[in-house]
């Protein structure tokens, strides 16, 4: 039996999916059930999404910080890693920006933005204080100390501990695909306020053609317009990064930039 409709039609979160997904791998039925479980536990117990998805952090964490941020081996984690890096540093980033990365996680892609970045240059935030001592982990093991990174927990996207207009680049890579619309809209209106004039944000999602849904509360699938449209109502361009999408990797990707002030007025 094979599923007649293509990765980005597919409703995950419809009966007959699962049905069918059920019949293909009965193997992983008893660990979607055990998932469901937990996805009870933590929303009964959670006020907001940031602590109901902090608290799935914490679960995975203790059992393996690389496959918490989505790696089922350290080789995939080194490639996926390696990936976001080497996107980036093909489409625009230098030594000398100043990156701000979302959802920094165990620095799977971050120890090579610290290692590439000048010193002081990389700063990275995540909702997750357990990921986040993974991360440090992470910076021992890769020698980088000296490059003085900054790691920050965070409650929400708001972001407004961080300066206004200084970040040349900030990135964030698996982190609206595990997020509601809310939390999404709530980045992208302050986001911009950070970022420096000139600067971009590029942000990765699960994408989907037909209709939008949710599996459990931890993965969630948007049409490629309704992101566009939230950040083009906060002020940005937006694109879908085409060449992305012929990578490995099983997300979609999107780069939002302000418009330049045209020449003689000023800066709204």
């Amino acid at each position: 039996m094979t599923d007649p409709l293509p990765p980005t039609r597919r409703n995950r979160a419809s009966l007959t999916y699962k049905l069918r997904y059920a019949a293909q791998n009965p193997d992983k039925i008893r660990a979607y059930l055990s998932r469901m479980s937990r996805d009870l536990k933590f929303r009964v117990a959670s006020r907001d999404h940031v602590a109901y998805y902090r608290s799935v952090m914490r679960s995975d964490t203790a059992r393996n910080p690389e496959a918490a941020v989505g790696s089922r081996s350290h080789g995939r984690w080194l490639a996926l890693g390696r990936m976001q890096f080497d996107y980036l540093l093909e489409h625009g980033l230098k030594p000398d920006d100043r990156m701000l990365e979302i959802g920094c996680g165990n620095l799977r892609a971050g120890w090579r933005f610290i290692d590439h970045l000048e010193t002081g240059n990389y700063y990275g935030i995540d909702i997750s204080p357990d990921i986040l001592l993974a991360a440090q982990h992470t910076l021992v093991r890769q020698g980088l100390r000296d490059k003085m990174p900054h790691l920050a927990l965070v409650g929400d996207l708001k972001l407004r501990f961080l300066p206004s207009a200084h970040f040349t680049v900030v990135h964030a890579h698996s982190v609206f695909s595990h997020s509601p619309l809310d939390v999404i809209d709530e980045c992208l209106a302050n986001v911009g306020r950070v970022l420096a004039p000139g600067g971009f944000f590029d942000f990765t999602f699960d994408r989907t053609e037909g209709a939008e849904h949710h599996v459990l509360r931890e993965d969630f699938y948007y049409r490629t317009e309704t992101l566009t449209r939230l950040a083009e109502r906060h002020g940005f361009t937006a694109r879908l990064m085409d060449d992305w999408e012929a990578l490995p990797h099983g997300q979609s990707k999107i780069r939002v930039t302000r418009p330049e002030p045209a020449e003689g007025t000023a800066p709204a």
